[in-house]
């Protein structure tokens, strides 16, 4: 079977520099190639293996074996939610990834996500240390590769090199991915490779398409085998509207061909999508896919792995992120391909399971599968996960979801929108709905809520609980002797509240708090070094209690255990106060509240 190019995609954060270096990789081989030895497709660019011998040169002498794979093809949409539609059953569709991190500022949020992607798809990938071009003192020789430029160097600037390229290593050693400058690493299967490059000057570039030819070659030679002859496998990348064309997609094939009047099946949400190929398009040489006014050529047909503009009548309702399959009009084989797509499809979406966990939404396919991913890494239970904005559909699963378990009743909506509608009745209905496009972001968010909701359910049961409390019966204070007996009290540590039980320093029950007055207010609960009028039952001051005498909140035992849960909440002097009425508790039984 003959062996296709590996599909290579950029991901970073947001101005590191991933257009910026597949510009630069294209500028490269568009300079060294010889006649049509760029070419370019919808979504990608093509560097045939010559373009890359020729960039290399003696570089590739490095890589022991024959070179047998036909050129490396990169995905000209950079950015992390491009890369979460490129994918295929049973995970990514990129058969290695640059990720690229400016190697002055670090980790970002979005090199973080670009990261946990990669990781979560198992997908092989490489660093793109961006901007060495920025470091004090730093100048290249064109006529010189990447490393006998950097051992030129004064020795300061290299320190300053290295100072900032291991500050690198160590961000993605706390992420817990191991990696090490590409020329000192001693397993590629272990570590990831950094390479040091500039997408301004282009030093860097070489080594780049090295290490990925290299990586391509040793680990990925049976994964890229395919079926020239065979019906097209492939996925959509982008929906875009083209003047007189009307709906179009952008799709990459990464099996099989395609050809013009084919029928293709297409995912849908429900129903699969069953449409005929008008045209097939790519852009002119060397012309930039990119810009709108880009000119586009008829072709008959295209083979794997590529990327194409596919105009079809119907072809309103397909997503981004979908499955497709080609095929030349037999009934039954198009039943069998509909039959694959949706299953496929049906991997990743999950209809309500009946099963308590949180909701979640994506735009995409792609995005929707590295969401659940992420999630499951986590141990956070999903209950549904469906594709598009969110509705009054979900408003009412979310509401079902919370009266089970307030923790699980929340939306995870990955670069997805909400109408202004849904989110005022979201408000009015106090629903959580927690929307981000950054998916690790999204799940920090939901971190933040569960541990803010945790603390206030905690709150909630402290509340009902008997708190400790010491206060005293204030001399001269005495309203009325009994029935009920009102008297000023002052609390000297906690806080009292309607209900609670009270008792003497002997641990004898006397009554509960009946009501409790702040002038002529009737107050509910009295904190420390407040004086309160005190109504108590069953009593009689200057028998059972006398004037000046200290008192106790009775806590019940059950409430006792609970408060050792919640000891975080309270005061040191409450704890202290705690620690008087166990020890008051433990003289009639040793064993209270063990």
């Amino acid at each position: 079977m003959p062996i296709r190019r590996p599909i290579i995609t950029v991901l970073g954060h947001v101005d590191h520099g991933k257009s910026s270096i597949l510009d630069k990789i294209r500028g490269t081989a568009v300079v060294a190639r010889e006649a049509g030895g760029i070419t370019q497709a919808i979504g990608c660019s093509i560097v045939p293996l010559s373009t890359v011998e020729k960039i290399c040169g003696q570089l590739l002498s490095a890589i022991k074996s024959s070179l047998t794979i036909p050129g490396l093809l990169f995905i000209d949409s950079p950015g992390h939610a491009a890369f979460t539609s490129l994918r295929k059953r049973g995970g990514s569709l990129a058969d290695i990834a640059i990720l690229v991190v400016d190697i002055n500022e670090g980790f970002k949020p979005q090199t973080i996500e670009s990261l946990e992607i990669l990781k979560a798809n198992r997908v092989p990938f490489v660093v793109a240390a961006n901007k060495i071009d920025l470091i004090p003192g730093w100048h290249h020789d064109e006529k010189q590769f990447l490393l006998p430029n950097l051992n030129a160097l004064d020795y300061q600037i290299q320190g300053e090199f290295e100072k900032r390229l291991y500050a690198l290593v160590a961000q993605f050693q706390e992420h817990g991915m191991p990696a090490e400058r590409f020329d000192r690493i001693q397993d590629y299967t272990k570590q990831a490779a950094i390479i040091p490059v500039s997408a301004k000057t282009g030093q860097g570039i070489p080594e780049l398409l090295m290490v990925l030819t290299g990586l391509a070659q040793k680990y990925l030679e049976q994964q890229l085998k395919i079926e020239v002859s065979g019906p097209a496998k492939g996925t959509i990348l982008e929906i875009k509207e083209e003047k007189g064309l009307g709906t179009t997609i952008d799709a990459i094939i990464y099996d099989g061909h395609l050809r013009v009047n084919d029928l293709l099946v297409i995912g849908g949400i429900e129903t699969p999508l069953v449409v005929k190929v008008r045209a097939l398009l790519e852009p002119k040489e060397l012309m930039e896919m990119r810009e709108k006014k880009s000119a586009f050529r008829n072709v008959k047909e295209v083979f794997a792995a590529t990327g194409v503009k596919i105009a079809a009548p119907g072809l309103e309702t397909a997503m981004a992120g979908m499955p497709l399959r080609s095929s030349a009009g037999k009934a039954e084989e198009i039943e069998q391909f509909k039959k694959e797509v949706q299953e496929e499809i049906s991997e990743v979406l999950l209809e309500e399971t009946g099963e308590e966990g949180v909701l979640i939404k994506a735009d995409t396919l792609g995005g929707l599968e590295a969401l659940q991913k992420l999630l499951r890494d986590k141990k956070i239970p999903i209950s549904s996960a469906s594709l598009g904005s969110v509705t009054k559909k979900d408003l009412s699963k979310l509401e079902t979801l919370k009266e089970k378990n307030e923790f699980q009743g929340v939306l995870l909506g990955f670069n997805i929108a909400t109408p202004a509608e849904i989110e005022a009745l979201a408000k009015a209905k106090k629903l959580k709905i927690i929307l981000h496009d950054v998916i690790y972001q999204l799940i920090d968010d939901y971190d933040a809520f569960t541990t803010s909701l945790k603390k206030e359910i905690e709150l909630r049961e402290l509340a009902a609980l008997v708190r400790p409390c010491k206060f005293l019966l204030l001399k001269g204070y005495v309203f009325r002797q009994n029935n009920p007996a009102i008297a000023g009290i002052e609390i000297e540590v906690g806080s009292l509240k309607t209900g609670d039980p009270i008792m003497n320093r002997d641990g004898k029950l006397l009554s509960i708090v009946k009501s409790m007055k702040d002038g002529e207010e009737n107050v509910s609960k009295a904190e420390q070094g407040k004086q309160v009028a005190l109504a108590m039952d069953g009593v009689t001051i200057g028998r059972q209690v006398q004037e000046g005498d200290v008192l106790y909140t009775d806590i019940p035992e059950a409430d006792f255990q609970k408060l050792k849960t919640l000891k975080q909440y309270l005061s040191t002097l409450e704890v202290s106060v705690l620690k008087e009425i166990v020890d008051i508790k433990r003289k009639e039984n040793p064993v209270w509240g063990v």
